[in-house]
């Protein structure tokens, strides 16, 4: 079953308890229990990344003051929604977007349900940064990802170098996206690029809990390390000569 399927089904709110649950109640047509819940098991992280995921795109839909189709097809595009799922994903989205109220909370119980500053949160900022930059960034969606960054448990270092993987450096800047100095020697290189690697390979995250209809996100990152690394030992090679 597709995690849209199992997102439109009666028992999710009571699966995860709190504003997460109540929203999935909401959306679904059904009363839920709102104690918060811990997501011990791989399907209730599944489902609580998926809420947290849909409502805090939503409601940084609305920052800019209007929710616009773009940022919701860049959302299909991005979390795989077939035309079959559509429906159940977009009546989460539209409940989710009606207002900025709430996103505090869905960002603190996503923090306390998949781990503050988790590998998982981490893909659900990116995602939330490539949102905003289909019709351009605008001041309060900046404001509004840096206080749901704070919520998800990313300090501020961890929050800026989510930041500039989408505002800076540019693409074209290996060193910044693997986190070492400009020049780097070849050994350090590596190291940095088996430590990427180990932290984003999008095997891990789904043995973590992302479902697979949204490892696209992860997907685009690993392929963005792999090109810093090729250009940056390309680089390297050149420095060191034949």
């Amino acid at each position: 079953m597709s995690i849209w399927a199992t997102i439109a089904g009666a028992a999710v709110g009571a699966l995860l308890g709190g504003p997460l649950g109540a929203l999935a109640g909401a959306a679904a047509g059904s009363a839920v229990d709102l104690t918060a819940r811990r997501a011990a098991s791989p399907e209730r992280r599944r489902v609580a990344f998926t809420i947290a995921a849909i409502a805090l795109a939503a409601k940084m839909a609305r920052a800019d003051g209007e929710a616009s189709p773009a940022e919701f097809l860049i959302f299909q595009r991005l979390f795989h929604v077939d035309a079959g799922e559509a429906d159940n994903a977009r009546r989460f989205y539209d409940l989710a977007k009606q207002s900025m109220a709430g996103f505090e909370a869905y960002a603190e119980q996503a923090a306390t349900l998949l781990g503050a500053g988790s590998p998982l949160l981490e893909d659900l900022l990116d995602a939330l940064w490539l949102i905003a930059a289909v019709d351009g960034f605008h001041q309060q969606e900046i404001l509004y990802l840096e206080q749901v960054a704070a919520r998800l448990g990313f300090d501020a270092a961890a929050a800026a170098r989510v930041r500039a993987r989408h505002t800076g450096p540019a693409e074209d800047d290996p060193w910044a996206i693997l986190g070492v100095a400009p020049g780097a020697d070849a050994a350090t290189l590596r190291r940095a690029y088996h430590a990427l690697v180990r932290q984003y390979h999008p095997d891990r995250h789904l043995a973590e809990g992302v479902p697979a209809e949204f490892i696209r996100v992860t997907e685009s990152r690993m392929a963005v390390i792999n090109a810093a690394y090729a250009r940056a030992t390309g680089r390297a090679k050149e420095r060191v000569g034949p």
